[in-house]
Parts: structure tokens; sequence; C-alpha cells
């Protein structure tokens, strides 16, 4: 039998009547543990959860991977390439892609009677994936769009909606600056919001039969292709696979290439996690180590006893890690029941709000991801025990004649 762990549970278990004082911070500090690691895991949860919301909405607007022509005047006017090519649309059955689709684009001005606005019009065909835009429209639907007939219909945001005085059903007229002038008459189809400011103020869905007129392009002529991927977390290297798969003849934009701006704030946010975990790790090890060497002074005699008995100083050293083990595990467990319940609360009830115009989504939001809830329970638990070393060397300078007569 385990000596040392059989010691530590009698301790553990027994109640020591000169201990009134220590045990009070003792299980404060069992209780910062505990806050500690709810902090961890909602903190995380939270951060995680809003990346993965941004970034979802920034690629359901541009998808993963576009695939262009080299002479890009600028990313709404681009030359046109042709929309047969070798690797359309087979390249959705290699590993890692879940769809590509093509598209156009062109700049313009939205105006009814009383208002304009410059938007952006993007054409879409009838292979466009609706899954994004289906789960943030709130009125109206998607286009019907194909090859035989072109579709008048157009899908406006929230936004351009409220400004423009629009509503499903409504007509408006897009008007472009070219040579000639030229002008579409349009009726809103439906209406989204995404809550991203950047796409939500100029983004316009229309059939892709429209911008290919405008531009004098054939039917068989677009601005480029989009390629939605599986997972967000092989972009890098399913961009060199596309890019194998193309040609030299053209090129291919990540989404963090094309909105940098926003993938560096998301960056960020990164940072802040870290440095939460740090600070909250560092706490938790103080408190557990000022913890340890109260149990240390209040089991002076017994120390003393067991030494006097032949127990060497690595065996005492074990009883009190194992009694320091059990403390951290015992901090852990609750703090992972108020961690994941309040995170589970919020995730179902959404019971915080937030303003949609500053932080791009309207509560706040929660994603539970299990391999880092047990990396961050584990990594504490391992740390906290790795700090207690230094205190557990003391027992070392306990002198067994003077501890037993230690009062």
């Amino acid at each position: 039998m385990n000596f040392e762990l059989f010691i530590a549970r009698k301790i553990i278990r027994a109640k020591n009547p000169n201990s009134k004082g220590t045990r009070p911070i003792i299980n404060i500090a069992t209780a910062s543990i505990s806050i500690g690691i709810a902090v961890m895991i909602i903190s995380l949860a939270i951060v995680t959860g809003f990346q993965n919301q941004i970034k979802n909405k920034v690629i359901g607007f541009g998808s993963h991977i576009q695939i262009t022509s080299y002479d890009i005047i600028n990313t709404v006017e681009s030359s046109p390439i042709g929309k047969q090519q070798k690797f359309y649309p087979y390249i959705d059955t290699v590993k890692g892609v879940k769809h590509i689709q093509y598209y156009a684009t062109k700049a313009g001005i939205l105006k009814t009677q009383d208002d304009i606005q410059g938007v952006v019009l993007k054409g879409i065909g009838k292979d466009f994936d609706w899954t994004f835009f289906k789960q943030k429209m709130i009125e109206g639907g998607a286009l019907q769009l194909s090859d035989s007939s072109k579709s008048n219909g157009i899908i406006i945001s929230k936004t351009i909606a409220q400004k423009l005085k629009l509503r499903v059903g409504d007509k408006a007229t897009a008007h472009f600056v070219q040579d000639p002038p030229r002008a579409r008459r349009f009726f809103v189809n439906g209406i989204y919001e995404s809550g991203m400011e950047k796409f939500d103020n100029s983004i316009i869905l229309v059939d892709i039969q429209h911008i290919q007129k405008l531009n004098n392009w054939t039917e068989k002529q677009i601005s480029g292709f989009e390629i939605i991927l599986d997972n967000y977390s092989e972009l890098d290297n399913m961009d060199e696979i596309i890019f194998n798969h193309i040609g030299y003849e053209f090129r291919t934009s990540k989404i963090t290439e094309r909105n940098q701006e926003i993938f560096s704030w998301l960056d960020l946010l990164d940072k802040n996690v870290y440095i939460i975990l740090i600070l909250m790790i560092m706490v938790a090890g103080i408190n557990m180590i000022s913890a340890l060497l109260i149990l240390i002074l209040e089991r002076t005699n017994m120390i003393g006893m067991l030494k006097a008995l032949g127990a060497e100083n690595q065996s005492v050293r074990k009883i009190f890690l194992y009694n320091a083990a059990y403390l951290v595990g015992k901090g852990l467990f609750f703090g992972n029941i108020l961690g994941l319940g309040l995170c589970l609360v919020q995730l179902n009830f959404q019971i915080i709000k937030l303003p949609q115009e500053s932080y791009y989504i309207n509560c706040v939001p929660i994603k539970i991801d299990i391999l880092d809830t047990l990396i961050i329970n584990f990594g504490t638990f391992g740390l906290c025990l790795f700090m207690l070393l230094i205190p557990s060397y003391f027992v070392a300078k306990i002198s067994p004649v003077k501890s037993i007569q230690f009062n």
C-alpha cells in the first residue's frame, strides 16, 4: 500500500481542533483556484465564440479563397476570366474543399425617389451556396436563378433598406458610372442582417447575368471563383493545394489577405486570453503555495513524529503534495462546474446582450471546446503542482526533536 497516500487521506479526512484559524485560509486558496479556472474557461469560450462568429460572417460574404486573374484593377472591378475551366466544378471533390461557385462584382449607386446609396453588386449564379444568407435573412427569401432567364430581384441589407426606406417588393434603380452610363431597375427580393457594418453598408446580391451584360461580357465570362472549405484552420494548406490545381494563369487570395484589418484584430484577442490565463494560473499557484505552507506548519508535530519513526524527507514531501493535489483537484472540479455552467446558460438563453453596431454581434458569444477545456484543466493542475514543489522542500528543514516540542 502507498504509505504517503494513506497518510495524506487521513489528513484530508481528519478534523484537527487546532486548524480553526488555518482552515479558512485553505478554503480561500481552494476557492481562488475554482474562480480562476472558471474565469479561464469563460474567457476562452467567449473569445473563441467571438472569433468564430466574426470569421463565419466575413467568410459568408467572400468565401475562404477566391480565384481571379492576375491583372485585377481593384477588388470591385476586375478583368473577366472564362467560366469554363478544368478545375470547375470538379475541384469540390478535392479533400478539404466544400464548394466552389462563380461570381462577378460591379460598383453602382442604388437610388430611390428620395435617397441614394453607393453599393457593390455581387453577381451570383445558380450554384451559389445560400447557407450563410439564409441564416441572416430577416425578410423575403433567396433569389431564384437559372441560366435560361434573368432575375430582377436583389438581396439587400437591413442597413441599406433603412437608409433608402425600402421593403420587400419595393423597386429601386441602380445606376452605373461608365461610358455610356447605364441603369437597371430591380425589386427587393429579400433583406438580410449580418451585423458587419463594412458589408451591410454596401453588399447587394443580384443575378450575375446583369453584371455580365453591364460589362459587355458573354455569359461565359465572370470575375472569378469562390471556394468554401470544410475547415478554416486548413486555410493556408488548402490555398497551396488549390493554387497547384488551377494553373499559373490565375491567382488565389485568402480571406485573411482580403480582410487583413479584421483578422489582425481577431489575432490580438488571443494575446489577451494568454495574459488572462497566465495571471489566473499565477494567482492560483501563489495561493496554493500559501495553503501548503500553512498545512506544513499546522502538521509540524506530525512531521517530526514521522521523521523520528524513520520516514525520509521525500516521503513526507509526497504526503503534502498529495494533500495539495487533492485541494487543487477540488478547486478545479467546482471551477469547471461554475465556468461551464455559466457558459451553458449564456449559450442557451443569451442573457448578456451586446450593442451590435460596436461588436458586430447582439449577444456575448460562447463556443465550448472540450479539448481546450481539458488543456486548461491539466495545464493548471500540472503547473500548480510544479509550483508547490518549492514550499514542499521546507519539510527537510524541520528537525524531529524541535518539531515534537513545537506547540
